[in-house]
């Protein structure tokens, strides 16, 4: 198979990449290239499901806020209201934590013990480490991307439902939308787990996909076991990854940046009212130069040149114009509002220019972190953003 060594043999290059673009109306063009499986030599196509990483981020957010407008959830409200326990930082325990924290990531919470939780352990015990809190910052002062805000915010999404977090999400989003998309593969058809992106990093399949859909969906218990049937309403939020686990085509996430275009409606269905989407399109934070870490990876300190300096209840905006930021992959200086991923070996991105009507969605596998050279995103993902 000729085009398969070919790329195997060439380890920077993406071995598939998808980019979408669309209008308010729909799909205006496709650009697919490369294998999601290459093993079996099976091409990509912007039909195929792809672990999209953290701009699952953003998906929750649009749950949350239909929880919200149902008055089932308050964005400032205390938290441990719904969780059942006090969620405090130690170092401030007069601050309540409230969902617009949360989702803002700035809750205090940090990723230094980890957020990938075990069927058999709560989020209650991993809030309880020391190390899981940023020592120096009180909530809502200091901006610092956190996974571990997401099972929280799915806990609290649990206690106030009685409804699975992976349940939940498709009840509130993907059905309402008719997307065959679904967090760790547990609620997609057959179809679509048939037709599963495999993810690369350096030319070798670091995630299999097949494997994990044919396994346990959600982080074994410590003894290896998998019984959901001990499931408990907001116990583990972590079980069916809300940082990073939705799996969704590029056309299905195509239809979620025209939702964001829309005012909150797609295709006839009204998911989020106009007011609804004026709270998820207006920043919470911006840098002014030391009041947050810029990149997801950075552990202590500011980076300069960092690509979040605006950020809101889980939306990035791009085109900041300070000059501490390179957050604009196009390049064209155009605000847009959306969200990345990167997990093994995998880049994504959704943007959405609200002002002119348009969007780009798009993904590739086997990323190089070659540097951008209009942003602090890869090369890669500078090209794809801009249709190159």
């Amino acid at each position: 198979m000729p085009m398969l060594l070919m790329m195997l043999a060439a380890a920077s290059a993406p071995m598939a990449s998808v980019r979408v673009a669309f209008d308010r109306d729909g799909v205006t063009t496709v650009d697919s290239r490369g294998l999601a499986d290459a093993a079996s030599g099976r091409a990509v196509t912007a039909d195929d499901p792809v672990r999209i990483a953290s701009i699952s981020k953003l998906v929750v957010a649009i749950g949350v806020m239909r929880l919200v407008e149902q008055g089932v959830l308050d964005l400032d409200a205390d938290v441990s209201e719904r969780l059942g326990w006090r969620l405090r930082h130690p170092n401030y325990p007069d601050v309540p934590i409230t969902l617009r924290l949360l989702l803002s990531h700035r809750s205090g919470l940090t990723d230094h013990a980890g957020y990938l939780i075990a069927l058999d352990e709560g989020i209650q015990a991993a809030v309880a480490e020391p190390k899981a809190w940023d020592d120096a910052n009180p909530p809502g002062r200091f901006f610092r991307y956190t996974n571990l805000n997401f099972p929280v915010v799915a806990s609290v999404m649990e206690r106030a439902t009685g409804e699975r977090f992976d349940r939940l999400m498709e009840r509130l989003v993907l059905a309402p939308l008719k997307l065959d998309a679904c967090f760790n593969w547990a609620g997609c058809s057959a179809e679509a787990k048939a037709r599963a992106v495999v993810l690369y990093d350096e030319g070798k399949p670091v995630r299999d996909e097949q494997a994990f859909i044919a396994g346990c969906p959600v982080t074994p218990a410590k003894d290896g076991s998998c019984d959901l049937t001990t499931w408990q309403a907001g116990r583990n939020g972590a079980l069916f990854s809300p940082q990073g686990g939705l799996r969704i085509s590029m056309r299905g996430l195509a239809k979620i940046g025209r939702l964001l275009l829309s005012d909150g409606s797609v295709d006839g269905v009204r998911l989020l009212s106009p007011a609804s989407m004026r709270v998820l399109t207006t920043p919470e934070w911006t840098f002014d130069g030391s009041n947050g870490v810029q990149n997801e990876e950075a552990e202590s300190g500011v980076r300069a040149g960092g690509f979040n300096c605006r950020y809101g209840l889980a939306v990035s905006f791009t085109a900041t114009p300070l000059p501490a930021c390179r957050d604009d992959p196009v390049g064209d200086k155009r605000p847009r509002i959306g969200h990345a991923g990167e997990a093994y070996g995998l880049r994504s991105g959704l943007w959405v220019d609200r002002a002119a009507g348009t969007g780009i969605a798009y993904f590739a596998t086997n990323v190089t972190p070659e540097p951008g050279a209009r942003s602090a995103l890869t090369l890669t993902e500078e090209r794809l953003a801009r249709g190159e």
